[in-house]
């Protein structure tokens, strides 16, 4: 007899745990970004920044609609390529993923959008910057840091008030992020009376700048700005060092401000000229940037780059506006989504309108010593 209720209490017991565990819902949220190529640094951190925050909500422990949840990431490379980051959007829809973070550049982020939409999948972006992103009208796109409007022309009014520059020298590499945030820079610049001395045009695989900064030269500049990513602007400043332009400020977006312009400038004193902005505090005036930054520099050593903290709180927000929703359907948490108040590491977030953040903060960075410093 003891046996035997033994086995029936054993069988109870399985029946019971299999319950609980069927009612357990994977939710899959999506992250997209270059993990290939030369931009993987920036990929990868991005996709640090997901897995920690998916890891983190997983041990919390997440309810959505009275359901136990289980977050799942999956996570795509784009290559920073328009065409990937389109298939990859596409894949995301055919797998119906709950949400999406990503993508990392303007040209991929901008092409996939249309997809999302078509599909109804929110994506929120933490660091694709070019403001027609969210001029497309679509109620599933949404940023979490401030676009090149501000970025550009931030840079523009501190050339003209702090440094009292005169001729300044614009090239950009043609994507859409670069070539946006460059016309931002030249169209503040000559408002406030600095000449646009010349203009040049490059693309994000080149490493060989020789021939256009010999013709910047030329025109005699007090400043550079240039409108790409790190893997062109570290070269860029070797070859500046090279041919004597060591007394040029030299100016870029967020795509330039990262840990690793200093290692790929190869210690050129150039270095010392870069002012750079972020779309967002720094981190140790974010809310909860310097406790988050230490728990991610002992779980991803050497592997922070720019936008991993606006990764993790882009994660959290799709997350709560399901909890807020008690639906991990897009239709149904949408609207939750748009009206989110949520407070998070990088920022109290809120979205306006169109999906653009409310009231983004903008923060310049030079570099001392060969590491990245605040300058507001």
């Amino acid at each position: 007899m003891q046996v035997k209720f033994t086995l029936i209490a054993a069988a109870a017991a399985a029946l019971f745990a299999g319950a609980v565990s069927a009612q357990e819902m994977v939710v899959k949220i999506g992250h997209v970004g270059p993990v290939s190529g030369p931009q993987a640094h920036y990929g990868k951190d991005n996709e640090n920044g997901a897995r920690m925050a998916i890891d983190d909500l997983n041990a919390k422990g997440v309810t959505i609609g009275g359901k136990k949840v289980k977050l799942e990431l999956v996570a795509e490379d784009d290559a920073a390529d328009p065409k990937q980051g389109t298939a990859a959007a596409q894949k995301f829809c055919d797998t119906k993923v709950a949400g999406v973070v990503g993508h990392l550049n303007s040209g991929p982020t901008i092409a996939a959008s249309a997809v999302y939409n078509q599909c109804g999948i929110p994506h929120i972006t933490p660091s694709a910057t070019n403001p027609k992103l969210t001029q497309q009208g679509f109620k599933t796109t949404f940023r979490l840091l401030a676009n090149d409007n501000a970025l550009g022309a931030g840079l523009a009014l501190y050339a003209v008030n702090a440094l009292h520059l005169k001729r300044v020298a614009v090239i950009d590499d043609r994507t859409a992020y670069g070539q946006g945030v460059a016309e931002v820079f030249a169209a503040t610049a000559k408002s406030k009376g600095i000449q646009i001395v010349d203009q040049q045009y490059t693309n994000d695989k080149a490493t060989d700048f020789m021939a256009i900064l010999t013709a910047i030269k030329s025109k005699n500049p007090d400043g550079i700005f240039f409108g790409g990513m790190d893997p062109q602007g570290g070269p860029m400043l070797r070859q500046m060092e090279q041919l004597g332009l060591s007394n040029v400020k030299f100016f870029g977006g967020d795509g330039i401000c990262t840990a690793k312009l200093a290692e790929l400038s190869g210690g050129a004193k150039t270095l010392g000229n870069v002012i750079c902005a972020e779309g967002g505090a720094s981190l140790q005036k974010m809310p909860g940037g310097t406790a988050w930054k230490a728990r991610y520099d002992a779980k991803y050593p050497n592997q922070f780059q720019v936008y991993s903290p606006y990764v993790y709180d882009a994660v959290h927000v799709l997350v709560q506006a399901m909890v807020d929703a008690g639906s991990t359907d897009p239709k149904v948490y949408m609207p939750k989504l748009a009206a989110i108040k949520y407070k998070g590491v990088t920022a109290n977030i809120a979205f306006e309108k169109d999906g653009e953040l409310k009231d983004p903060a903008m923060t310049l960075y030079q570099y001392k010593d060969g590491k990245k410093v605040a300058l507001n």
